[in-house]
């Protein structure tokens, strides 16, 4: 299985509109690959609080458009990372997008866990209420985003609903770069699965983003991971790994706290 990562410069001198544009045109570029995977609140910018409410939109609008239009090109699988929905009643989410290679939008995923401790997303966006797993060709997926990563039972739930790759699209500042390489790997290692996260690169609203989008396998072992500022990020991964993980390494089924989630 082929994924690319393509961790988008936010830049505040490129209007939203042209910003899909070259998206999508790089999405295109990943024709061959399986999945291809976006960063969190690309078309805004994850710290640009004061910019959400102008750039929300319902999740047919202008950047599932133009990404459903950019899957079918590439035939690929594409988790469009998140826009900021406009939801009932003016409602605001973090709302992430995964099409499927025909250009049909497939599954949504409401980010449940907000940054901000009171403020910025946590003030001005509305959580999700339910964990989303799509059945993808390869692999089961479960979905994610960035601070999200910090809550180990999200994922475990994920774990419990079949998930085999767990796809994490997030906007993470580089001043907690350090945390960003832990978490990815803890969430592969007690989960054992794919951990594929997919950050921004360049600054949001002058937050310097960290990039180092990264591919971690079942064994926290990190398979392939991005710099700060390269967008696109290329690794090859054997889904059935996960199986053969599992399996001699059983560590799973001696839970004992919590009950899995009915399949």
């Amino acid at each position: 299985m082929r994924a690319a990562l393509l961790q988008i410069a936010v830049r505040p001198d490129e209007p939203a509109g042209e910003r899909r544009a070259r998206v999508a045109a790089l999405v295109r570029e990943q024709r061959g690959a399986d999945l291809v995977l976006l960063p969190e609140l690309w078309t805004c910018g994850a710290f640009a609080f004061d910019a959400f409410r102008a750039h929300a939109e319902p999740p047919a609008g202008p950047t599932a458009r133009a990404m459903g239009e950019a899957a079918a090109a590439a035939q690929v699988w594409l988790h469009a990372g998140s826009i900021v929905e406009l939801g009932p009643r003016d409602v605001l989410f973090n709302t992430s997008l995964l099409f499927a290679p025909d250009g049909r939008l497939h599954r949504t995923y409401r980010k449940i866990h907000r940054f901000g401790f009171d403020s910025g997303e946590a003030a001005l966006m509305s959580p999700g209420d339910e964990i989303v797993t799509a059945g993808l060709p390869m692999a089961s997926a479960g979905l994610a985003t960035c601070y999200d990563l910090r809550f180990p039972e999200q994922f475990r739930q994920l774990t419990d609903a079949g998930a085999e790759l767990l796809l994490v699209t997030a906007g993470w500042p580089a001043a907690r770069r350090a945390h960003w390489s832990l978490l990815t790997r803890a969430r592969a290692v007690e989960s054992q699965a794919y951990v594929l996260a997919c950050c921004t690169a360049g600054t949001h609203a002058g937050v310097e983003q960290a990039g180092h989008s990264v591919v971690v396998d079942p064994w926290g072992e990190v398979v392939a991971e991005a710099g700060a500022g390269e967008e696109t990020l290329v690794a090859e991964l054997d889904p059935a790994l996960v199986a053969k993980t599992r399996a001699e390494f059983p560590v799973l089924r001696d839970r004992v706290l919590g009950l899995p989630l009915p399949r």
